[in-house]
């Protein structure tokens, strides 16, 4: 029983920040040019962690992230079969997010500033994959790595490791928005692509393996580096 509610609280920590995140990327645009909603997109994805970690985190430890749960995987903080269940969890949570935009802006005629429910794209990179990858890979790992850091047993932030976290991602998305959109999150990137090939636009599925892949290796190499730096876990 105890695991079923894991996995609710990450179903719902991850619709909430599909709607709140790629939303507001919807709703203001987050084109590089255009500075307030693209800080405003930052600024959501960020806040949503900080109020998720705060209501969910203490029955999942709020990871509402594939790339999070294999850093605490790695890192020897979750079990396998948790593992598979958050990320099916996670990946759900943001379907019916993306789901519930898909409703919202169809039925109140609002224009998608995004051209695709918020999903990621390569255009910041010349359409590079590999540049994409990289980018994907070295945003999450600063991400995972000051996870890894806030949530250990030696951190000493007491009840500010949220915030430090949601302003981590915020952090993340000022430099990644206007590059790759900035998933560093493998579900967050799933639910929008789905929803948008639903809804006749494709395109983002041909790059879909881009930031599930390079947010993964991302938090791989974050954990095992976290784990040699911090040495023995304390029991």
């Amino acid at each position: 029983m105890e695991s079923i509610k894991k996995y609710i609280a990450e179903f719902i920590g991850t619709l909430v920040l599909v709607v709140m995140g790629c939303g507001t990327a919807m709703l203001v645009g987050c084109d590089a040019k255009n500075g307030g909603g693209y800080i405003l997109t930052a600024l959501a994805f960020g806040l949503v962690i900080v109020a998720m970690a705060y209501s969910v985190g203490n029955i999942s430890g709020c990871h509402i992230n594939p790339a999070v749960s294999l850093g605490c995987l790695i890192n020897g903080d979750i079990s396998f079969k948790d593992f598979i269940g958050y990320i099916i969890s996670q990946c759900l949570g943001a379907l019916a997010g993306s789901g519930i935009l898909a409703f919202v802006f169809w039925k109140g005629h609002i224009v998608d500033q995004t051209g695709g429910f918020g999903t990621n794209g390569l255009a910041g990179v010349g359409g590079s994959r590999l540049a994409g990858l990289v980018v994907e890979a070295v945003l999450t790992a600063i991400f995972v790595f000051a996870i890894l850091g806030v949530t250990s047993k030696k951190a000493k932030h007491g009840s500010f490791g949220g915030l430090v976290i949601g302003l981590t991602l915020t952090l993340v998305h000022i430099l990644g928005i206007g590059l790759t959109g900035t998933s560093v999150n493998p579900a967050r990137s799933f639910g929008p692509a789905i929803v948008a090939a639903i809804n006749g636009n494709a395109a983002p599925l041909g790059q879909l393996w881009v930031f599930i892949v390079g947010p993964l290796v991302g938090a791989a190499f974050a954990a095992v580096v976290y784990r040699f730096l911090e040495g023995k876990k304390e029991a």
